[in-house]
């Protein structure tokens, strides 16, 4: 071998060796299209491949079986806004602008993650909850998206059978009748044709990926269901808005809860579809597939979240910071990159998704943020840990505060209530409160989380 073709060889092993950002800028690295699909409300036990026997989900079952199943991972907050700015931003909730679901809108100066690879060349494009402020302030393309595609407002994200869409700027009017007396219209089913937003959603983030095929390309599908309307459905007469009951038509159910696992049925089957159309384009070996949910499950609209179980063997659900409302799925999904019937305990959350789309797509992350990197997990590489992971969540006159450091939990279930102490290892469904007993360490660990006992 000749000493220039030596010197080639070990430059390229120090840039694998070195991982993805390394290569930031080198248009010669096959980076992946990344797409993020996020369920809303959708619990850790909500999944066939996390444990549920009743609700079908074989498409992101067959993800799962195909790809890696996190099984300690964490939504940015327990409830939807915080979660997303987490998401969005690589911030957890001790430096996100808001701890809960007051409205915040976007100034256009922050760094996102679709910025940041839009930037580096990526085409972005997002369908579903923006939940972010309006059509006014705090836009989509305001904050990195090339297109946008369902809703802007948080407040009429959970019609299901809204007015209108925004697609991008524009206020796309949709064939819905509107009934203003809720009351009135439970129980009826309307005979006129209805749009149901999570389909025009899908098909619109279908098209996404057919415009962007060539690639490289970032979508994020986050979807409004199984959210529940809580003014009660305008189709279904319940809660639980969804165009049919399908398999679950016959079940002896409430009509809520057949409304819900429908729900998810129809969920499962778009991700299969988005499935279907990477491997028809022949792009499905180099596109990345994150499915995950914003937060634990509900009970809202007159469903029950122990009706099918959908915490799993976790306590709590949506708000609160016991694991039933943060721990949520995640599965990756990259045919030929991430290993087959993987399973990985490492413990990671929202914010560690911005520094690991940036690895991926060879992007510098910026310093300023607290997320930390799961390419390596997902590519068989020595991964980084979190020394301690973080959430405060603010409800009305009362604040919570949760930190996980390895396998010890810590929760302040409201202001001014005691610290308690979980062992995450022994004790998933924390059951055992610790803290009395082991007073020496709960101090400990509220040190190196920064907390005062």
């Amino acid at each position: 071998m000749k000493k220039n073709d030596c010197l080639v060889v070990l430059l390229l092993a120090l840039a694998f060796a070195l991982g993805p950002a390394s290569l930031a800028g080198d248009e010669s690295v096959d980076r992946p299209n990344i797409i993020y699909i996020m369920a809303d409300d959708l619990g850790y036990g909500d999944l066939g491949c996390y444990g549920q026997q009743i609700v079908q989900t074989p498409r992101i079952d067959q993800l799962a079986a195909e790809g890696m199943r996190f099984t300690s991972h964490y939504a940015g907050n327990t409830v939807c806004r915080p979660s997303r700015l987490s998401l969005w931003t690589g911030l957890d909730p001790r430096h996100t602008p808001i701890r809960g679901n007051q409205a915040h809108a976007f100034r256009g100066d922050e760094t996102t993650v679709a910025k940041l690879l839009k930037q580096a060349g990526y085409r972005t494009g997002g369908i579903g909850k923006w939940a972010l402020k309006n059509e006014v302030m705090g836009h989509p393309n305001d904050n990195g998206f090339d297109f946008w595609m369902g809703y802007l407002d948080q407040s009429e994200a959970h019609n299901f059978y809204p007015a209108h869409l925004w697609r991008n700027r524009e206020k796309v009017i949709l064939n819905n009748t509107i009934i203003t007396d809720i009351p009135k219209a439970r129980g009826r089913v309307s005979s006129e044709r209805n749009d149901y937003s999570h389909d025009i959603m899908t098909d619109e983030a279908l098209g996404f990926i057919r415009r962007n095929a060539e690639g490289p390309f970032l979508l994020h599908a986050h979807y409004t269901i199984p959210h529940a309307n809580n003014e009660g459905g305008r189709v279904t007469g319940d809660g639980m808005e969804v165009p049919d009951y399908g398999q679950y038509a016959s079940k002896d159910w409430p009509n809520t809860e057949k409304g819900f696992a429908a729900m998810v049925t129809r969920l499962d089957r778009d991700v299969g579809r988005i499935v279907d159309t990477l491997k028809e384009l022949g792009i499905d070996r180099r596109t990345l597939i994150l499915f995950t949910s914003d937060n634990g499950p509900h009970e809202e609209g007159g469903h029950k979240h122990e009706y099918f179980d959908s915490n799993g063997l976790l306590r709590g659900y949506k708000r609160d910071l016991y694991e039933g409302g943060i721990r949520v799925p995640l599965i990756a999904w990259w045919p030929g990159k991430v290993e087959a019937g993987a399973t990985s305990d490492h413990i990671s959350a929202f914010w560690d998704y911005l520094p690991t789309a940036c690895d991926l797509a060879g992007v510098e992350a910026p310093d300023a943020i607290d997320g930390v990197s799961y390419a390596p997990t997902l590519l068989g590489g020595r991964q980084e840990r979190h020394d301690v992971l973080h959430w405060e969540f603010d409800m009305s006159r009362t604040d919570k505060r949760a930190a996980r450091i390895g396998k010890w939990k810590l929760v302040q279930p409201g202001t001014d209530e005691p610290w308690e102490l979980y062992d995450l290892s022994r004790d998933i469904g924390e059951t055992r409160n610790l803290a009395k007993s082991k007073q020496s360490r709960v101090q400990q660990l509220l040190e190196k989380a920064g907390y005062a006992l």
